[in-house]
């Protein structure tokens, strides 16, 4: 059977087929089939008469056993597009199947091999494995890293971070993707060039934590992690600047401000390994910082906005809590953010997201 509707993930496949053949009964569409996508088109193959085309025997993309409930209708030739590429990882589970997915995509973009943007809407939130067992931020005991266990504990739930730092790279690509300024113009293509170079790092970064974890005889997943970075791309779903402020000028702001004191932790444990990979993480955060405040910035020029009363009044909408010292002056200048980026930074908070 082939739609000309192409798959990605969450959607009825039952109602995509309904308003295309009518005729086929109700029952097959609970069946789970194997998907193929080539030239724009979905084959499904199935073991009845109900195939409208025969198997196609060619070499195509998207292999897979693809249940009823995973196939939603996108537009012809939106699977060759950036932002079906965004979804489909957003609703990847596996970690390092998203991480392995993110690499590609990124070479692709780099190559050529995608050119186009193309609109496809986000999952609501990203899909996890379902072993994860999910607290609430404050519940998350990391300790100060002055044992084996407590620099598992630090290491895990960096892991954590990095792997939503996956989706909310992806998120405001696909997320925004149509995003208008008032002048009526579209977002440059650097700007999508940006961010999958960010969503590219961050998967580096969860695979050098996830390998580091294995060596010290942990995984990903033994410990309990939090989803409270995405509580910001929630509150933000709507209005891009208030992403750029909240994800990348504040929270990734502030993992610049807590690695020093992390680097410190794990290097008095003689812990080297696990410092050489915050260091790699450290370096490329500076850059997403940085990138972050570039779009800002540049949004901000292009709508005769003031670029720092905007952030002041950005943050306290969307950012809860208040930030605490240490600050990291000179990680935050090499990211080309002021003093003045510091929102309500003098009073005693809430602990820090991460």
């Amino acid at each position: 059977m082939v739609h000309d509707k192409a798959p990605t993930c969450k959607a009825d496949l039952a109602t995509a087929i309904r308003e295309s053949w009518s005729q086929i009964d109700e029952e097959y569409c609970n069946q789970v089939y194997e998907v193929k996508v080539c030239e724009g088109k979905v084959y499904i193959q199935t073991q009845n008469a109900l195939s409208l085309t025969p198997w196609k025997k060619t070499p195509c993309e998207q292999p897979g056993n693809i249940g009823a409930s995973e196939i939603k209708q996108v537009k012809a030739n939106d699977e060759c597009s950036l932002t079906y590429w965004a979804s489909r990882i957003l609703c990847t589970p596996d970690p390092e199947e998203k991480a392995k997915l993110t690499h590609q995509v990124q070479e692709m973009w780099n190559s050529g091999n995608i050119t186009e943007i193309g609109h496809i809407e986000p999952p609501v939130q990203p899909s996890r494995k379902e072993d994860l067992t999910i607290v609430q931020p404050g519940q998350i005991k990391r300790g100060k890293g002055g044992t084996l266990a407590s620099r598992i504990a630090l290491l895990h739930s960096l892991a954590n971070i990095e792997q939503w730092a996956i989706d909310l790279s992806w998120d405001i690509i696909a997320r925004f993707a149509a995003f208008q300024l008032q002048t009526g113009e579209r977002l440059p293509k650097d700007f999508f060039s940006d961010f999958v170079k960010v969503a590219g790092d961050e998967a580096k970064h969860y695979c050098l934590l996830e390998k580091r974890l294995v060596e010290l005889d942990s995984r990903f997943g033994d410990l309990p992690v939090h989803n409270g970075l995405w509580q910001s791309a929630s509150d933000t779903a709507h209005d891009l600047l208030g992403r750029l402020a909240i994800v990348h000028m504040v929270h990734e702001a502030r993992g610049l401000d807590v690695h020093p004191q992390t680097l410190q932790r794990f290097l008095a444990q003689g812990d080297k390994s696990s410092a050489q990979v915050l260091e790699v993480l450290y370096a490329d955060e500076i850059t997403h910082v940085a990138a972050g405040l570039k779009w800002f910035t540049y949004i901000c020029d292009v709508e005769q906005r003031d670029c720092l009363s905007t952030f002041h009044e950005l943050v306290p909408l969307y950012f809860r809590g208040y930030l605490k010292p240490p600050f990291n002056t000179e990680g935050r200048k090499s990211a080309g953010m002021s003093e003045e980026g510091r929102v309500r930074s003098d009073c005693a908070g809430e602990p820090d997201i991460y």
